[in-house]
C-alpha cells in the first residue's frame, strides 16, 4: 500500500500544519491507534483549527486530507471544500476550555479503549503510582485519574460533556491532559502536536499496564445499560 511522503516540516501557515497533522494520522495509523478511518488530529493556530478530514484512511493520509475551520465554530473556511472530522467537537471543546492546548489527538487505541469498557460512564481509570504517569506533566503523578464520558451517537453531545467537565475542573487544578470516551477511544492534548502525542502514548502504555496486572477484572462481560449507543 503506497504511503503519502507529505513531510511535516514543508511549506508556510496552514500547509505547514497541514502537514503535521497527515504525518501524525499516518504515524498513528502504524502504531494501530488509528486503524481504518478511525480517529482524528488537529492543531490550533491563532483563530483557526486544522483537523483531518472525515472518513479518510489515516495510513495514506495527505495534506489533501484536512481541513481548516474556524475555532469557535468548527465551520470550515472559506475555500475549504471537505467535511471535517465527526469529532470535530470534542477537539473544540477542549481549545475552548484550555487555552494553553494548541493540539488534540483522538485515538482509537486498543489498550485505553478496552480499559474504559470496565469503567462505568462518569468514573475515573486510576492510575496510582505508576511511575509513567509523569509523561502527562500532571503536578502530582503518583495519582493519576482519567475521566470516562458517555459514548453519544450524537457527538455533539460528547463535546458539550468534555466542555463541561474542564471548565469545573479547571476552577481548582489543570485537568489532567486525558480523557476516555466508553467504548470508543482516548483522546490527549498538549501545547503542540509533539506533546500531544506523547501523552498519548504514556496513556495508551498506563492503560496496558493496568490490563496486564488486573488478571482481566478491569474488564466486563457486557457494556453498561447507562451507556449511549
Amino acid at each position: 500500500m503506497a504511503v503519502s511522503t507529505d513531510s511535516p516540516r514543508s511549506g508556510t501557515g496552514v500547509e505547514l500544519e497541514r502537514g503535521q497533522v497527515a504525518a501524525a494520522c499516518r504515524d498513528m495509523f502504524r502504531r494501530g491507534w488509528m486503524p481504518g478511518t478511525a480517529g482524528n488530529v488537529s492543531v490550533r493556530v491563532e483563530g483557526r483549527v486544522v483537523i483531518s478530514a472525515s472518513g479518510r484512511a489515516k495510513g495514506t493520509m495527505s495534506m489533501r486530507d484536512t481541513v481548516a475551520v474556524s475555532a469557535p465554530d468548527g465551520l470550515p473556511l472559506s475555500g475549504e471544500s471537505k467535511r471535517p472530522s465527526a469529532e470535530t467537537a470534542i477537539h473544540l471543546a477542549v481549545y475552548q476550555t484550555v487555552p494553553e492546548a494548541d493540539a488534540v489527538v483522538h485515538t482509537h487505541a486498543p489498550y485505553s479503549t478496552a480499559l474504559s469498557a470496565g469503567i462505568p460512564v462518569g468514573g475515573r481509570a486510576e492510575f496510582n503510582q505508576w511511575e509513567l504517569a509523569k509523561g502527562l506533566g500532571v503536578r502530582d503523578h503518583s495519582h493519576v485519574a482519567v475521566p470516562v464520558f458517555a459514548n453519544w451517537a450524537d457527538v455533539p453531545r460528547i463535546g458539550r460533556d468534555v466542555a463541561a467537565h474542564l471548565r469545573d475542573a479547571g476552577r481548582n487544578a489543570p485537568a489532567v491532559p486525558a480523557l476516555l470516551i466508553s467504548r470508543h477511544g482516548v483522546t490527549t492534548w498538549g501545547r503542540d502536536l509533539t506533546e500531544a502525542v506523547n501523552r498519548l502514548e504514556c496513556v495508551e502504555m498506563l492503560c496496558r499496564l493496568v490490563l496486564m496486572t488486573s488478571g482481566g477484572r478491569a474488564l466486563p462481560d457486557g457494556p453498561e445499560s447507562e451507556e449511549a449507543p
